[in-house]
């Protein structure tokens, strides 16, 4: 027996947009993740709970959802949130660690990333009950957390909100300038083999044109067929990859067990890039038939965690033992043997899905920019023609910075250390204790302690990474 209740209002961009690269097969289930303003017209099927708990009055388990995810929707949605570039410049982490540091490195980096995942989704439920709202994106619970929590911090709620916003559009940017350099440096490598070798500033210039032209696109539904085939690229890609990783690999005695302390934040910064999947577990599990499958220690999040870890670890530990010191330039695909035409495909495939997957990363930045320029036009031309004007100079943004910092690993290095390190370790266990504050912080306070834990690791990697990014940025030979 099923029992309906009331609508549920999405409303920011997050539930919209932050979603996997070419996420899955069915269209209408991706465009309603990615575009939807509201979420419609579903029935809870509460006889499916299976800690047989009342649910009845819990205002989470009252959605009214026009296409619920089930469980191995959400599953396949995670896993692409969490695969993208990053995974491919995980060879270059190792190289940074050592093998040992970074074969455990990375493990614990899951372990805490999904920790605070789970603090995240935690907290959305507890602000639910307290709003009587079914569903929050992450600006709306760094919000109301504020809001709802201690007196001396309410004030600071819509700060705290922007602040979130600014984060994510700067994480965004990062992630589409780090496109612009991965489908640029591969293509220099195919074309240079195969015909002559220009600099790959050109290609850069070459891409501008056509990545303005595919952000003109503003239905996200014109793309889904683009995306799908970006998604097969991908995978195909990885595939091939893993066979080339996997042959002749050598003792791990020719490459470092241990790294330089100095290489270290460059290790901390292109890790948490990789891990930088946080944006995409709220609109998940708000849009899920059961989203009380989503946590617990066999759900989908631990479970599809399990999985990016596992797969991190592997490219990483392979892609370094194959090819060791060589593994320097941003992308595992860039160290596979030019003289093979399987290899040389792998290239064109991935620098081609990345680029197809621009708009998907392009189209928060733009959602959180639009609003506020919108506001200073009032006829539709000149909406039109501002709407146009604001999506080139974004793109024209992130082409800027991929040109003046054409170092794909260090790139990708600054990126996770100064944005993704923020949102996915610093502002969870915040918003945590902000939440909980005062009387549910267990036992002598350990969640507190456990809280302040993290965020002091993460301020460390956020302030060290970025020094030593940038300064593996001016000085790269040093």
């Amino acid at each position: 027996m099923k029992k309906e209740y009331g609508t549920i209002n999405s409303g920011d961009y997050e539930s919209k947009l932050l979603l996997p690269k070419g996420a899955r097969s069915d269209k209408d289930e991706k465009l309603r993740l990615l575009e939807s303003d509201a979420v419609d017209n579903v029935s809870v099927d509460l006889e499916n709970v299976a800690s047989g708990e009342d649910f009845s009055e819990d205002p989470m388990f009252n959605r009214k959802l026009e296409h619920p995810t089930s469980n191995f929707d959400t599953m396949i949605h995670l896993l692409k949130g969490n695969i993208g570039t990053g995974i491919l410049a995980m060879p270059d982490a190792f190289r940074n660690a050592g093998w040992v540091v970074g074969l455990f490195g990375t493990m614990l980096m899951g372990f805490v990333c999904t920790h605070c995942m789970h603090m995240l989704v935690a907290c959305s439920h507890e602000l639910c009950r307290r709003t009587q709202k079914p569903s929050m994106n992450f600006p709306e619970v760094v919000e109301n957390a504020f809001k709802t929590g201690p007196e001396a911090m309410q004030r600071f709620s819509k700060i705290a909100r922007t602040l979130i916003n600014i984060f994510l559009c700067i994480t965004q940017l990062g992630f589409c300038c780090v496109y612009f350099v991965f489908v640029s440096a591969n293509l220099h490598d195919v074309v240079k083999h195969y015909f002559f070798d220009i600099s790959v500033h050109w290609y850069l210039l070459m891409l501008l044109v056509p990545m303005i032209l595919l952000n003109f696109v503003k239905s996200l539904k014109y793309l889904t067929p683009a995306s799908l085939f970006a998604s097969i690229l991908t995978c195909s890609g990885l595939i091939i990859t893993f066979f080339y990783m996997l042959q002749d690999l050598p003792n791990t005695s020719t490459v470092k067990a241990f790294s330089t302390w100095s290489q270290l934040p460059l290790y901390f910064g292109t890790a948490i890039y990789a891990f930088e999947g946080i944006g995409v577990v709220l609109p998940l599990e708000n849009n899920m038939k059961s989203p009380q499958d989503f946590g617990g220690w066999t759900g989908v999040l631990n479970t599809g965690m399990v999985i990016v870890a596992t797969l991190y670890t592997a490219v990483g530990f392979f892609g370094y033992l194959k090819y060791g010191d060589q593994a320097v330039l941003g992308s595992v695909t860039l160290l596979l043997p030019p003289n093979e035409l399987l290899a040389q495909s792998v290239r064109l495939t991935m620098a081609v899905a990345i680029f197809l997957s621009y708009s998907l990363q392009f189209y928060v930045p733009f959602n959180i920019v639009w609003p506020w320029v919108k506001a200073h036009f009032h006829s539709e031309h000149s909406k039109r023609l501002a709407e146009h004007a604001t999506r080139t100079i974004l793109v024209f943004v992130t082409f800027a910075l991929a040109i003046a910092i054409p170092n794909l690993g260090a790139v990708i290095s600054l990126v996770g250390a100064f944005s993704s390190s923020a949102l996915a370790l610093i502002f969870p266990p915040l918003i945590e204790i902000i939440t909980f504050w005062p009387d549910k912080l267990g036992k002598n306070n350990w969640i507190l302690w456990k809280d302040i834990a993290i965020v002091l690791f993460g301020c460390i990697g956020f302030i060290v990474g970025s020094y030593v990014s940038l300064l593996n940025i001016l000085h790269p030979d040093v």
